[in-house]
């Protein structure tokens, strides 16, 4: 098994050590994901790059986790899908109940949310192959043709940090842990 180092601003590589401090100090600790992706300094600075981007689409905050969320749960990502129910219900204002849905795989109890968080899922499932029927559902919920790409651009963007996960096993910290998740959390819809 390769082992791959979870790298501080102390110990990283030359070109990562500048974004590990300034990860460092937005989130108050360490975060393992930022450790494990600064063993390639180019790979660390394209992930504020895709993240400023999706952060100025025309969704609401709460919503961009919802993408965030849906992306990890479909892809079962265990680090992700914790990192995004604390955002989502400590800083996004995302209603618990919604983030339960989505993390288990059913109904959300917002109707507008539920379509997002469907459609996310349906984008990640199909590998981008949705039919008319998926596009449909989500413009019948108050989205937009331009809210479809900026959907995209979020699923991109998480599974990234998805796939880095699953092939360095990054351990979940400690300030994630009360949002720990296990796949198999994640009911049959």
């Amino acid at each position: 098994m390769t082992d791959f180092t979870i790298y501080t601003p102390d110990n990283a590589p030359e070109g990562s050590k500048e974004l590990l401090k300034g990860f460092r100090e937005k989130f108050g600790f360490d975060v393992n994901f930022f450790g494990v992706l600064a063993e390639s300094p180019k790979a660390l600075a394209a992930f504020p790059a895709i993240g400023a981007a999706f952060d100025q689409t025309t969704l609401s905050p709460a919503e961009q986790q919802v993408v965030l969320l849906a992306t990890s749960v479909e892809n079962n990502c265990r680090f992700c899908v914790a990192v995004h129910s604390t955002i989502g219900r400590n800083q996004a204002g995302v209603d618990g109940a919604v983030i339960d849905a989505v993390r288990e795989n059913r109904a959300a109890p917002d109707a507008k949310l539920n379509a997002l968080a469907n459609f996310t899922k349906a984008i990640v499932e199909k590998r981008g192959f949705t039919d008319d029927e998926d596009k449909q559902a989500f413009l019948d919920a108050g989205y937009t043709k331009e809210n479809i790409m900026e959907v995209i651009l979020g699923v991109t963007y998480k599974t990234f940090t998805n796939y880095i996960n699953h092939l360095m096993d990054t351990p979940l910290n400690d300030e994630f842990a009360p949002e720990a998740w296990d796949p198999g959390q994640k009911q049959a819809a």
